[in-house]
């Protein structure tokens, strides 16, 4: 008997010798014995083995699993239901199993994102994550498709199987993968399937059938807040730079997660794609008014309406704008003031973009632009040398902002601008004058501006909602007990806001002293434990 298939041998002989016993029992005794009987045979047969059969290194329960022994896994399945607290074992097995292997990816991701950053020191990373993360997440999917699969066909689709699986997948979906969370990772994943010119080359209902399996992800991820606001940051830039590769898309995923997740958790983003739509509409309309007031701009402009409310915020600053851009805007308020009534408009010009043509020596080339490195381009327009407190004064920006500008323009894959001295770094003293010797072999390039450190301020958003979220739900599980005690009260609190993210006991105990210290609630005079709500 080879020893690598002994369980697998066992199996088969013992599901035989049940099947013969039944047979002998229809034959020859009364039905009545049936029962008793092979009860006496499952526990001499199965009962006695099961720890050492499960056990057994080259072909126990861990083994089958290993080498796919899908079908010697549903016999398992089979023979040790029939015993009381049979499957218990192999239930065990099954989530220990999959979480070694879910925690497997985690360790091979983690390595090679840090082997690719040893070898890319220095050089800025992509927002949507590197393609190992992507990987990952792609892994994962491909994991959960195969284990559901086992737990359908090998397991019977038993409740407790299903248990297994959610466990094993709980515990390392919230591990941190390569110094990000899952739900960012998910997040840059969802966004790099939906973007224009992502890396996920999927047909329709490949990206649909993704998207599901996704956000049933999502179910094993505490942290559903901090996806929540990764995902809308992502959203947001696609709907705003126009790279989202179709509306029907955007509208499914967000369906999928109102379902997995309830409707506040996608009211914002529904908010925002509705906005969207809206925007283009008044878009429509103001080039109408402007036919019938006859207003002709110097530059084609279009403007889009956002609700504050719906969409992520973003740094607000007083810039010195082109003479250009002031005739276009000053055009759009007036208009939006006729149209409507006690709204007030805020400029968010981080979020623009603009396209110049560049009038360069070799050639004119079309630079695609954002609206801030539009308004220092458009400085050097009469062909001026500008130092770096000239360009910041006439900007009126700050130095962390200026910088930047100026680093993208000159030292950059596209030198624009010729700095003096010539080197990377931007100092105060430097000059910058128009790199009239500009070319490049595309006739239209899109010149990047670095991007900011988002994922400390998605953090920071999320912390401090998280706040909010908590003091509103002590002050709402206090109105309606009146008084409580201290573990009762944060009990309360971790249930009602386990469904969004996993609370922090520390934070609660915090936040409840910041209540008290807000006259929302007091202690008792004669046990501090005991909490009593003030109206």
């Amino acid at each position: 008997m080879c020893f690598s298939n002994l369980c697998c041998i066992f199996s088969l002989q013992a599901e035989e010798c049940l099947r013969l016993e039944e047979e002998r029992v229809d034959n020859y005794l009364h039905p009545s014995t049936k029962l008793k009987l092979l009860k006496e045979v499952e526990n001499e047969v199965l009962t006695k083995y099961e720890n050492d059969l499960l056990q057994k290194e080259h072909s126990g329960c861990a083994a089958l699993l290993r080498d796919d022994k899908t079908d010697d896994l549903a016999r398992m399945y089979r023979l040790f239901s029939r015993i009381p607290k049979g499957l218990d074992p192999i239930a065990d097995c099954f989530k220990e199993h999959v979480e070694g292997e879910g925690m497997k990816l985690v360790k091979e991701v983690a390595e090679a994102v840090e082997a690719k950053k040893e070898k890319d020191s220095g050089k800025p990373s992509k927002d949507s994550g590197t393609s190992y993360e992507q990987q990952y997440v792609r892994q994962v999917i491909e994991l959960h498709d195969k284990y559901l699969t086992y737990v359908g066909t090998c397991f019977a689709n038993s409740s407790l199987f299903h248990k297994a699986l959610k466990e094993a997948f709980e515990g390392f979906c919230n591990k941190n993968v390569a110094g990000s969370t899952s739900a960012e990772l998910m997040a840059n994943f969802c966004d790099n399937l939906l973007k224009k010119g992502g890396s996920e080359k999927l047909s329709d209902e490949a990206i649909e059938e993704t998207l599901e399996k996704v956000v049933k992800l999502l179910a094993y991820i505490s942290d559903k807040d901090l996806f929540a606001e990764f995902y809308r940051k992502r959203l947001a830039r696609r709907l705003l730079q126009d790279k989202s590769a179709s509306d029907d898309h955007e509208r499914s995923i967000l369906t999928r997660l109102k379902q997995q997740c309830g409707a506040q958790f996608t009211s914002k983003m529904e908010g925002m794609v509705t906005d969207l739509q809206l925007a283009r509409e008044k878009q429509q309309n103001f080039d109408e008014w402007r036919q019938r007031k006859n207003k002709q701009l110097p530059i084609d402009m279009s403007v889009t309406v956002l609700t504050t409310g719906f969409w992520p915020t973003y740094k607000s600053m007083d810039l010195a704008l082109p003479a250009e851009m002031v005739e276009g805007i000053a055009a759009f308020k007036e208009f939006y003031e006729d149209e409507t009534k006690h709204r007030k408009l805020t400029w968010v010009y981080t979020q623009g973009t603009a396209v110049l043509k560049g009038n360069f020596d070799p050639k004119s080339l079309e630079l695609v632009l954002s609206t801030l490195q539009a308004a220092t381009l458009l400085l050097f327009n009469e062909g001026e040398e500008l130092s770096y407190s000239e360009v910041q004064e006439r900007l009126n920006l700050q130095e962390e902002d200026v910088t930047r500008l100026l680093h993208s323009l000159s030292c950059a894959k596209y030198q624009i601008l010729v700095k003096d001295p010539q080197n990377k770094v931007i100092g105060k003293n430097d000059k910058f004058r128009l790199n009239v010797k500009f070319t490049d072999r595309m006739k239209r390039i899109k010149v990047p501006l670095p991007p900011t450190d988002e994922k400390k301020k998605v953090i920071e958003d999320v912390d401090k909602d998280r706040r909010y979220a908590i003091d509103a739900a002590i002050v709402r599980t206090m109105k309606s007990r009146k008084v409580l005690q201290h573990q009762q009260l944060v009990l309360e609190v971790v249930q009602q806001l386990s469904r969004m993210f996993k609370p922090d006991f520390k934070l609660i105990k915090k936040r409840i002293e910041d209540l008290i210290a807000r006259d929302y609630l007091e202690r008792d005079k004669d046990n501090p434990q005991l909490f009593k709500y003030l109206a």
